[in-house]
């Protein structure tokens, strides 16, 4: 009977060992194998909704206010310095990528804020002219500061820095040729200093640098007018969540580390923003004697 007993055994050993000794081990294996069909595809949704939150998230608040200006034909709301600060910024972000290559969304965010901000500038330029009483035309490349309705041809050709004017122009085109003439010579200057290591790694500095300073205006004027009055609190909160995020994508993504840096710096600055608000809102102060600033400049 023993013997027998042994040799049922090596059978079900020899022929029958899947189902006899390996049975769950082989079910747990092919469960596991079985969930990968479902797992890869879901890890690539969301890798891919991650890169679109990335390229098209930083346009989001700035829809909005494109609509309630094109509603109200009033501009007075929106700094255009916002736009200036961020075409900077993305420039350099993008002429970095030809000297050290990071993620691909990252760049094509660049891309899609440039555009944004144009448009936002186009919009600006023709609602403030529209609504201006002096026609005298203000130019990046003027002459003599001629009068729009006058065709003469140009005396002298200057470039209009003055600070009073800078960035106040009265046509779109001038705005474009000082974008063209800031991307041509940087990007030129870039050229040359590509194999410099130095050069790149600032370059990728200023570029993440200057984008995380745009809500220290804001930061500023709250403290000075004593009051957050006019500003968008929702748009502070879109502004904390989208930083939070972005930082978080630029340390998981491994992104250079001039982009961690410069995002985490953006969230303190939203975070301290966010604690005026509910510092003036508490505890309210006596306004300080100022001069007119557009409500926001950073984005409502």
């Amino acid at each position: 009977m023993g013997a027998l007993h042994r040799l049922q055994s090596r059978q079900c050993s020899s022929k029958n060992r899947p189902d006899c000794c390996c049975g769950p081990r082989l079910q747990s294996v092919m469960e596991t194998n079985g969930l990968e069909w479902l797992v890869v595809p879901m890890q690539q949704l969301v890798s891919w909704g991650a890169a679109g939150a990335m390229v098209f998230g930083g346009v989001v608040p700035y829809i909005p206010q494109y609509r309630d200006i094109k509603r109200t034909q009033n501009a007075e709301g929106f700094s255009t310095y916002v736009c200036l600060v961020l075409l900077v910024a993305n420039i350099l972000r993008i002429l970095f990528w030809f000297g050290r290559r990071f993620e691909s969304p990252l760049l094509w965010q660049s891309i899609i804020m440039i555009i944004t901000m144009l448009l936002m500038l186009k919009l600006c330029t023709e609602v403030r002219v529209s609504n201006e009483l002096n026609l005298k035309r203000r130019s990046f490349a003027a002459a003599d500061s001629k009068d729009e309705d006058i065709k003469a041809p140009p005396k002298r050709s200057y470039l209009d820095f003055d600070l009073k004017y800078f960035w106040h122009w009265s046509k779109f085109t001038d705005y474009m040729q000082c974008v063209l003439t800031f991307t041509g010579v940087t990007g030129y200057i870039t050229y040359l200093s590509l194999d410099s290591f130095l050069f790149v790694e600032t370059l990728g500095f200023l570029a993440v640098f200057t984008e995380a300073m745009l809500g220290i205006p804001q930061l500023y004027r709250n403290h000075q007018n004593r009051s957050t009055e006019g500003m968008s609190v929702k748009m502070v909160v879109m502004w904390t969540s989208g930083d939070t995020f972005k930082t978080v994508y630029f340390i998981l993504n491994q992104a250079p580390f001039q982009f961690s840096i410069c995002g985490l710096l953006q969230v303190f600055v939203d975070i301290a923003i966010l604690l005026q608000v509910y510092f003036y809102s508490y505890y309210p102060q006596k306004p300080a004697s100022h001069t007119a600033h557009p409500v926001s400049t950073k984005a409502l």
